[in-house]
C-alpha cells in the first residue's frame, strides 16, 4: 500500500506514489557521504538540507459569495461517476421568487425553496446530498466555470472556479475545495471537567490503563499503531464485551511497517473493527489525528500508538485524559464522520494490496521526571482540521497578554504560525519555542533560532532553542503550547498550514491555572536543559557526533548498492 499523495494537482493526482520518504540508493549514497563529511566538518552546515515534509498549501478556488441574501453556497462539478453524474450547484434561495442560474452558455430556473441542489442528473444527485435536488441543472465544466445567480435578470452572487477538483465540493464562502463526505466542525467548547495530565516518556501509564479500564466502548484514532500493549488491551477489551473500534492511516510517511503489520492482524483476528484511511478519494492527505474515546472518558495525546509514543520509548510528548462525557461525545462524533465514510477501508481489505517496511522498535529507557497529575481545567475546547483549529490557534496567539511557550517538532520560519508569534512578541507578549532535537530537522528549526535570535537583537522578547534530551527523553514530537498562564494546547496539529487545511487533526483547549502550571513546570525544565546560545550550539555539535557514530554502517549500505529506507519524521 503506497503512501497517499496530496491531491493539490492533477499530476499529484495522477502519481503511482506518494511515498516521499523512500529513496533508490544512488541519492541515498550522495546524502550519506554530503552528510558524513558535514559530520567531520569538511561541508559547511548551510550545505546540508534535511529531508522536509512536503506539506503543499492550497489555492484559492476564486470563488466569491454573498452572506446574505440569495447566494450560491457550493459547486460540486466533478463526482468520482462516468460523465460526472450527479453534479451540482447548491443555492440558497432565502426563499426569493424569481431566481435563474447561469454559466454563460444556459440558465435554468431555481425555485424559491430554501436551500436547493440544482442538478442535470437528479437521481444520482440525491445519493450524494442531504439538501432538496431540483432540476433541471447546468453541465459544469470541469476546465472552470462561471455562475451567476441572477434575480429577474440582475446579478446577486457569483461564483468562478478555474478547475475542478475530481470528488471534491467547492465551499462558496471559504473559496476552498473539500472532500465530498467532509464536514468541516465548528470549534465544541465542553465546560469544564476534571482531567488527568501527564508527558511523555514519564508516564506512559496512562494511555495503556485507560484502554484496559474501558467496560461499554473504545473508538481509537491514530495515525501509526505498532504498539503491543495497546493492542492486547484492546483485544482484552473485545472479549469482555467492549465495542472496539480503530481508525488510522492507511498510508503514512515511509510506508506501513511489518511491526504495524502484526498488530493489526491480531486486532481483526480477534474481532476488533480495523479501518484505514485511504484510497485515491480520501478526504484527508493523512489521518494524522492521536485519540481514544473511552466509555465517557476522552484521551487526547501528541503522540503515536507504538512503543516510541504512547509506550515511552523516546519522544518527548504531552497528553490528557478528560473525564467529561460531553468532550467524549464531541469527539466520537468526529470518530464517526471519519470512519464511517467509502474512504475508511476494512483492514483485512486494505491488506490486500499493502506493501511493508522493516523498522526495529524504539527501545530507550528513561527516568520519569514528572508524575501524571489530576487537575481541574475551567473550559475546554474541541478543535478539528480540516476546518477550525488553524484558526483557532492562531487566536489564541493573538488574544495572549504576556506569554507564549511552544514545544514542536519544526516551525516553518516563513508560516503563518511563526507569523503569529512574530507579531505576539511585537506587543510585548513574551515567546518562547522549544524545537525537535532530531537531525532530519536541524536546517529547518535552525534556520528559526537564528530568525529568532535576529528578532531578539533588535529588542522583541523571542527567543528559540533546540532541545537537548540529557537523557530525559529521545527526541521532541510533542504538539503543544502553553498560553498566559491560563490555556493550554495538547493534540496532534503540526503549526504549519498543509497539516491544518488537509489533515484530519484534533486538538484540546484547557484553560486552567491547574494543567497550565503542571506542563508549564515540565516546558520550563526542557527549556532551561536546552541551554541558551551556548546550549544551542552545543546541542547541534552532540547531534553532529551522533550522526557521526550511526553513519559509518549506513555509508557502507549505501555504498554496497542497497535502497535505504528511511521511516521518519512527519508522525
Amino acid at each position: 500500500m503506497s503512501a497517499r499523495v496530496p491531491r493539490s494537482d492533477e499530476s499529484a493526482k495522477s502519481s503511482p506514489s506518494g511515498d516521499r520518504w523512500i529513496a533508490r540508493s544512488a541519492t541515498v549514497r550522495a546524502m550519506l557521504l554530503v552528510v558524513l563529511l558535514w559530520s567531520l566538518g569538511v561541508v559547511p552546515t548551510s550545505v546540508v538540507a534535511a529531508p522536509a515534509v512536503a506539506e503543499p498549501t492550497q489555492p484559492p478556488a476564486g470563488a466569491t459569495a454573498n452572506d446574505t441574501g440569495p447566494r450560491i453556497v457550493a459547486v460540486f462539478p466533478d463526482p468520482v461517476a462516468a460523465g460526472d453524474s450527479g453534479e451540482y450547484v447548491v443555492v440558497d434561495t432565502a426563499g426569493t421568487p424569481n431566481l435563474t442560474l447561469a454559466d454563460g452558455e444556459s440558465t435554468v430556473r431555481v425555485p424559491p425553496d430554501g436551500r436547493v441542489a440544482v442538478s442535470s442528473s437528479p437521481n444520482a444527485t440525491r445519493a450524494l446530498v442531504e439538501t432538496r435536488v431540483v432540476g433541471p441543472g447546468l453541465d459544469l465544466s470541469n476546465a472552470g466555470e462561471r455562475l451567476q445567480l441572477r434575480r429577474d435578470g440582475i446579478v446577486v452572487d457569483r461564483v468562478a472556479y478555474d478547475r475542478s477538483r475530481e470528488g471534491e465540493r467547492l465551499n462558496a464562502t471559504t473559496e476552498r475545495w473539500t472532500p465530498r463526505g467532509l464536514r468541516p466542525r465548528s470549534v465544541v467548547s465542553t465546560g469544564a471537567s476534571p482531567a488527568t495530565v501527564f508527558v511523555l516518556p514519564d508516564a506512559p501509564e496512562v494511555a495503556i490503563e485507560t484502554l484496559r479500564g474501558a467496560e461499554t466502548r473504545i473508538l481509537l484514532a491514530g495515525y501509526t499503531f505498532a504498539s503491543p500493549r495497546a493492542a492486547d488491551a484492546l483485544l482484552a477489551a473485545e472479549r469482555r464485551g467492549v465495542r472496539v473500534r480503530v481508525l488510522l492511516e492507511g498510508g503514512p510517511i515511509g510506508g506501513m511497517t511489518t511491526a504495524q503489520r502484526t498488530q493489526l492482524d491480531r486486532l481483526a483476528a480477534g474481532g476488533v473493527d480495523v479501518r484505514v484511511i485511504d484510497g485515491p478519494h480520501a478526504r484527508f492527505t493523512y489521518h494524522h489525528a492521536k485519540y481514544a474515546v473511552v466509555d465517557d472518558r476522552a484521551l487526547v495525546l501528541t503522540e503515536n500508538w507504538k512503543p516510541a509514543g504512547t509506550g515511552g520509548r523516546d519522544s518527548r510528548g504531552w497528553g490528557v485524559r478528560v473525564d467529561s462525557p460531553r468532550t467524549a461525545a464531541a469527539l466520537a462524533d468526529v470518530f464517526a464522520h471519519d470512519a464511517d465514510w467509502t474512504d475508511a477501508v476494512p483492514w483485512p481489505t486494505a491488506r490486500r494490496n499493502a506493501t511493508f517496511v522493516e523498522a526495529g522498535p524504539a527501545a530507550g529507557t528513561y527516568d520519569g521526571e514528572f508524575d501524571a497529575k489530576r487537575v481541574e481545567t475551567g473550559r475546554i475546547e474541541v478543535l478539528t482540521a480540516p476546518g477550525n483549529a488553524g484558526t483557532a490557534v492562531r487566536q489564541t496567539i493573538r488574544d495572549a497578554d504576556d506569554r507564549i511557550w511552544v514545544l514542536s517538532p519544526r516551525l516553518d520560519v516563513e508560516g503563518p504560525y511563526f507569523a503569529s508569534l512574530v507579531d505576539a512578541a511585537r506587543r510585548g507578549v513574551r515567546v518562547r519555542i522549544l524545537l525537535s532535537n532530531a537531525w532530519y530537522d536541524a536546517e529547518s528549526n535552525g534556520a528559526v533560532v537564528e530568525r529568532a535570535a535576529r528578532l531578539r537583537d533588535r529588542g522583541l522578547p523571542i527567543e528559540a532553542r533546540i532541545a537537548r534530551p540529557a537523557g530525559r527523553f529521545g527526541k521532541v514530537h510533542a504538539k503543544g503550547a502553553l498560553v498566559d498562564s491560563e490555556t493550554v494546547l495538547v493534540g496532534s496539529l503540526n503549526w504549519n498550514e498543509g497539516a491544518e487545511r488537509r489533515n484530519r487533526e484534533v486538538v484540546l483547549a484547557l484553560s486552567g491555572p491547574e494543567p497550565a502550571a503542571y506542563y508549564g513546570q515540565a516546558f520550563d525544565a526542557d527549556w532551561r536543559r536546552a541551554g541558551g546560545a551556548g546550549g544551542t550550539e552545543r546541542g547541534l555539535t552532540d547531534r553532529r557526533v551522533q550522526v557521526t557514530m550511526g553513519l559509518g554502517a549506513l555509508a557502507a549500505l549505501a555504498l554496497a548498492g542497497f535502497v535505504l529506507r528511511r521511516v521518519i519524521a512527519f508522525e
